[in-house]
């Protein structure tokens, strides 16, 4: 693979994986040595696609990302409507904690030049908020989970314990009638310390999410205060939300309706 393309791949798999990656998933994805790979995003970052951190990259690039590996094309519109109709629940000078799952990664470009503190325990939304002269951004610490940048463990959690916040956003893997879900478990243990640390939670899903289990239980479905889903989400899951005491907002029948009110 000459040079070009290499450097054209690198940016390509940032940009895939939510805007990071680590340098060992890089030079397995475009086939080279880690060397390789340090000299091209050496080259990347003089030209101010890539900035380099300790062990990986991220994307600087002016497109947006593209999904997260494994998340599916086709519910990204999804993702980004529910982002807007969640965007427009943020006021000005609020203090967010917002987790790395693709769907709050979509809501962080959307505030970016918002006054706001960001607390977040993901690489790639700190990224978008670095330098950021109107952001206040606290950066959660602990172990790095390479696939997604996103900070995980028991020094994460110590810190959350002493964090209040106004409002903690997060992304989940499914939804079922015992309550929600993510696929990893030091996330999970991660996200529980957030749910103590905020005063409203709102959970971000799209519809694919409902009638389906993760690896692990994150809390039941009252824990929480709002839920932001698409227009897929079904009348039964609707009242089912509703009737654990969750407000159920759905983000395409919010914008039809300020596009009716115009």
């Amino acid at each position: 693979m000459l040079a070009e393309q290499r450097r054209h791949r690198i940016l390509e798999v940032l940009r895939l994986r939510g805007g990071f990656a680590s340098l060992t998933e890089l030079a397995a994805e475009v086939g080279a040595s880690e060397s390789t790979i340090r000299r091209d995003l050496e080259v990347l970052e003089e030209s101010g696609a890539a900035k380099r951190t300790h062990g990986g990259a991220f994307y600087a690039g002016h497109s947006p990302p593209q999904p997260y590996v494994g998340a599916e094309p086709a519910q990204w519109d999804k993702k980004q409507a529910i982002a807007r109709c969640a965007a427009r629940l943020i006021d000005s000078g609020d203090t967010l904690l917002l987790d790395g799952g693709s769907t709050t990664y979509e809501l962080a470009r959307l505030l970016v030049d918002r006054q706001l503190q960001i607390v977040t325990n993901s690489l790639p939304v700190a990224n978008l908020f670095g330098a950021n002269a109107y952001t206040d951004l606290v950066m959660v610490g602990g172990y790095v989970y390479p696939r997604t940048g996103v900070m995980l463990g028991p020094h994460a959690n110590r810190m959350l314990s002493d964090i209040n916040v106004r409002k903690a956003l997060l992304s989940v893997a499914g939804i079922d009638e015992r309550g929600f879900y993510n696929n990893n478990l030091l996330l999970v243990e991660t996200e529980r310390a957030m749910l103590h640390s905020a005063e409203q939670v709102i959970v971000l899903a799209d519809s694919t999410k409902f009638g389906r289990q993760g690896l692990v239980h994150l809390c039941e479905l009252g824990a929480v205060d709002k839920l932001v889903a698409d227009t897929g989400i079904s009348p039964e899951w609707r009242k089912k939300v509703a009737a654990a005491g969750v407000e159920v907002i759905v983000a395409d029948e919010i914008e039809n309706k300020q596009e009716r009110s115009k």
